[in-house]
């Protein structure tokens, strides 16, 4: 009789919410999610339109091409997240932290990221049109941009 030799187990799609969920790929549209607790967890590809993620707790998740278009997400944490080429578009977060997180190549078109603290986040290649950063702390950690910064730090 042959060893049975068991792979990692993945997570299901409705599982729920808790650090390090394994959410790839899932559709998760709607749902309210406010204050959850996803820290390192695997977002890849996932879909949030609409949903509420308001005060949640995303930090170091990997969001790499998910989909949180209309999402509210204030106050919410998304510190040392990968968010590269994840689309954020008409989505609110305001108040949210994205410190350290990866946003390249990520789409930011009409995104509400005022008071947002941006320090330290990789935003090459983002797409920042008609985002309102209004009191954001920009990328560099010092400078606040100014009232009115409509797709671009003043």
């Amino acid at each position: 009789m042959l060893p049975c030799l068991a792979g990692p187990a993945l997570a299901a799609c409705t599982d729920p919410a808790k650090a390090a969920v394994n959410w790839r790929r899932c559709y998760l549209d709607g749902r309210d999610l406010k204050g959850v607790v996803l820290t390192d967890a695997m977002l890849r590809e996932a879909t949030f339109m609409r949903s509420d993620l308001s005060g949640a707790d995303l930090t170091g998740s990997d969001a790499y091409r998910a989909k949180f278009f209309s999402a509210k997400l204030t106050q919410t944490r998304l510190d040392r997240a990968r968010l590269i080429e994840a689309d954020f578009t008409n989505a609110d977060l305001t108040g949210a932290t994205l410190a350290g997180a990866d946003l390249r190549n990520a789409k930011l078109v009409g995104v509400k990221l005022v008071g947002a603290n941006l320090s330290g986040a990789q935003i090459g290649g983002a797409d920042l049109r008609n985002a309102d950063l209004s009191g954001a702390t920009w990328a560099d950690g010092t400078k606040v941009c100014g009232p009115g910064s409509i797709g671009q730090c003043h």
